[in-house]
């Protein structure tokens, strides 16, 4: 699997870096590093839970490329709970109007909490915005993944693989340049088994305090059918992103 998680990075980056070289200077890169963390302490008792995350995006004219890494650590009275980390790379390729797009996708999970040992989603699909200005974007889509999946279902290690439709809900708000309310909402169910789908919600808000740099709440929810497992994460922290 450690080959395999190379070869996809070792792929992704191929691709930014060919796309980085043929494009001009008018090409607009983004870069946001986040960091939102809870911690409790009392008496004999603690918890803690960290959740870091990186975004790299490239766009010109009607392509953008996007990288997102994020990795969830979490422990309670010294008993881990979470160690979730995911990897993706996503390609939209836009229409004239640039409302209508489609989009590529190449994803991989593993989660402690979600019992997920090893998870690849590979599909492609197509997406509308129904609004998309300065201070509001909602955006849907649908498409089509292939998942092919390692857990533990009744803890026993389970290999399959399956066709998912992928129905994401995005959106984004600003108010007054200060306040950001945003997320990025996936229900994901096989075509084979109706029992057999996956909810993944991510919800924040931002306040800017500079140009770079914004104070965030974020409230996060998964649900793995399969294996009966969900979280449910409320975290806190900084976020730094840059535009050039």
């Amino acid at each position: 699997m450690v080959k395999r998680i190379t070869c996809i990075v070792v792929v992704c980056c191929s691709v930014v870096a060919a796309a980085c070289a043929q494009w001009t200077d008018s090409t607009h890169y983004y870069v946001q590093l986040s960091s939102t963390n809870s911690i409790n302490k009392a008496n004999n008792q603690s918890a803690f839970l960290f959740n870091n995350g990186l975004r790299f995006s490239i766009q010109k004219e009607r392509i953008r490329l996007n990288l997102n890494n994020n990795w969830l650590y979490g422990q309670q009275d010294s008993v881990k709970t979470n160690n979730d980390y995911s990897a993706s790379f996503d390609a939209n390729f836009y229409r004239a109007n640039k409302r209508f797009f489609y989009w590529g996708l190449a994803n991989y999970n593993t989660s402690y909490s979600l019992r997920i040992k090893n998870q690849l989603l590979t599909g492609a699909g197509v997406a509308y915005s129904m609004l998309d200005n300065d201070v509001a974007y909602i955006n849907i889509s649908d498409g089509l993944l292939f998942d092919a999946s390692s857990i533990l279902e009744n803890d026993i290690p389970i290999h399959y693989q399956t066709i998912r439709n992928s129905f994401r809900l995005v959106y984004k708000f600003t108010i007054k340049q200060f306040v950001i309310l945003q997320g990025t909402n996936f229900y994901q169910p096989s075509l084979t088994s109706g029992a057999d789908f996956n909810i993944r919600l991510n919800n924040d808000i931002s306040f800017q305090l500079n140009r770079w740099l914004s104070l965030k709440a974020a409230l996060t929810y998964n649900r793995i059918n399969r294996t009966d497992s969900e979280n449910l994460l409320f975290t806190y922290g900084l976020a730094f992103e840059r535009y050039f």
